[in-house]
This record gives C-alpha cells, structure tokens and sequence, in this order.
C-alpha cells in the first residue's frame, strides 16, 4: 500500500466484518432486522412513557434519556455497515471517521453514565423510600441528565481531538466495519503515546469507577432487601432491579472486552463489537418491557387499550 501524507487523507476505507465474504446479503438482512427492531423499540418506549403522565417520575426520565441514547449508538455504524453490506460503499470521509469516533465515545461514555444514575435511583428508592422524592426531586434529575450528556460529550471531545491530530502517513485503510480510537491511531506514523495515555484513563479507569459505584450501590440495596420483612417488598424491589442489572452487565461486560484488551483476535472481539453496536441497543428496550408492569400499561395505553398495572 502507497504511503499516504497526512495533508492528503480526505477519507478512510473501511473494510467491513472480517471473514464474511459470501454472507454479505445474509448479514445485511440480518442488520437490517436488528437496526428497525431497534428504531421501534426505543421510538415506543419514549413515545409511551412521554404520552403517560403515570410514567412521569424519575426512574422513567432516565430511561427515556437511555432510549435517546441506545437510538443515537445503534445509527452511530449501522447505517455504514448495511451500505458496506449491500452497495460495497466502503469509502467514508474524513468528517465522517471522526463523526463515528466522536459520537461512539459521546453515546458510548453517556450510557455508562446513565446506568450509575439510574443505580443511584434504586439505591435511593429502596433503601430511602419516604426521602425518595425529596432526593430525587425534578431538579437533581435534570442536572443528573445534563451533567450525563455534557460528560460524555467532553469525553468524545478529548479522544477525538486526540486521534485527529495525529499524521496519517502510513494508510487510509481501517481494517473494520467502522472508525474508532484504536483502529485509526494504528494508521498513524506519530509517537501515539499521549493518546494511549489518555484512553487508558477516559477508556480504562472512568468505567471502572462507574462500575464500582454501581456495585457500591447494589451492594447497599441487597442489604436494604434483605432486611425487608416483607415478601411483597423484597419481590418488588427485586423486579425494578432485575432489568437494569442486565442492561449494566450487557454494557460493561463489551466495554471491558474491547477496551481492555486492544489485541483481543478478530475471532472474538468482532462477535463483541457487533453485540454492543448492533444488538445491545436492540434488546434495552425488550428488557425493560418484559420486566416492567408500568411501560407494558403504558404501551398499552398507548395501543388505545384501558391502562392497567396490577
């Protein structure tokens, strides 16, 4: 491959999934199912729980920003990839690379935010029911919300910014079915030392200390569960934590994959890449409707059915 100066690169290549020649239309149709699951997952539960005055308080607010979010992720590289798939359009520009990266990291960064609110919340229901609405009053809740979405946006910011600089004089080929911090620098023929530095903190070490916070927070609600005298109590609780246990594990589980461990082998971080981008933001919602009495009334409702919760 001819090297590339850096004043020349106006666009990158993406070569697709590894290993799927003669799949192409079976993977299409397949991506294709999962992105409009996807749109109408998310599009009913914030339809549903904005048309349901029942589904205004703070546990739902969070889930439709959740909804916003999981709506942004999945149309992040899927569109990409469907082109990919069926038109072979594997040229994306240079804006575009870096839009992928930024808005990969922005929704990326935001979820895990999302998911220590959202177990904040349960901790602060349960284990402090009667102060519940004085903690977690309108107020708190927006700034909680804007606070997300700002931290995720400076986040992409520094990583974007980061990886953009860098000279791309070695290739403009990425070797994947999208752009990403890691995939980009290794294009690069400049010392990526303080790129790697800083993806170490923003990529390593802020989920590990979301992901404590949250398992600070169950830890104190099993206590707070398994003190209840009630059994009604401890079902209950138990329920409203259930699905956002699964979604914190589905989230964590790719991001300390792949961000972790950069020389995964194609055989498994591909698989892993592919459940975070296309699947997980397909099954947030199921989960949280299966699981839940309020949205499936609200959903209901919303079918022009009488609202009932049991």
């Amino acid at each position: 491959m001819a090297t590339v100066n850096q004043t020349s690169v106006t666009h990158f290549i993406l070569l697709g999934i590894p290993n799927t020649d003669g799949f192409q239309s079976i993977l299409f149709f397949t991506f294709l199912a999962f992105y409009l699951c996807t749109l109408l997952g998310n599009l009913l539960i914030l339809t549903a729980i904005i048309a349901d005055s029942h589904l205004h308080t703070p546990m739902y607010f969070f889930l439709c920003n959740l909804a916003i979010v999981d709506l942004g992720f999945s149309s992040i590289s899927t569109p990409k990839l469907l082109d990919i798939l069926w038109a072979k359009g594997r040229t994306i520009s240079l804006g575009g690379c870096m839009s992928q990266v930024f808005f990969l990291h922005v929704f990326s960064c935001t979820e895990g935010v999302f998911c220590t609110v959202m177990a904040f919340d349960r901790y602060v229901a349960i284990c402090h029911p009667l102060r519940y609405l004085l903690i977690m009053n309108w107020r708190v809740c927006v700034l909680l919300a804007a606070g997300s979405w700002i931290a995720g946006s400076f986040h992409a910011t520094i990583l974007t910014s980061l990886t953009f600089t860098l000279p791309f004089c070695r290739s403009n080929v990425v070797d994947y079915f999208f752009c990403d911090v890691f995939l980009v620098a290794k294009l690069a023929c400049a010392d990526t030392y303080i790129l790697e530095s800083v993806s170490f903190v923003n990529l390593g070490l802020v989920p590990m200390t979301l992901f404590l916070l949250i398992l600070t927070s169950y830890i104190r609600i099993v206590y707070s569960v398994l003190k209840m005298n009630s059994g009604e109590g401890r079902r209950k609780a138990t329920s409203t934590c259930a699905s956002h246990l699964v979604v914190v594990t589905m989230f964590f589980g790719p991001c300390a994959l792949i961000y972790t461990q950069p020389q995964l082998s194609e055989v498994l971080v591909t698989p892993v890449h592919i459940f975070g981008n296309v699947v997980t933001p397909m099954l947030n919602p199921l989960i949280y409707t299966l699981r839940n009495k309020e949205v499936k009334a609200g959903l209901k409702k919303l079918r022009g059915g009488q609202r009932t919760v049991r």
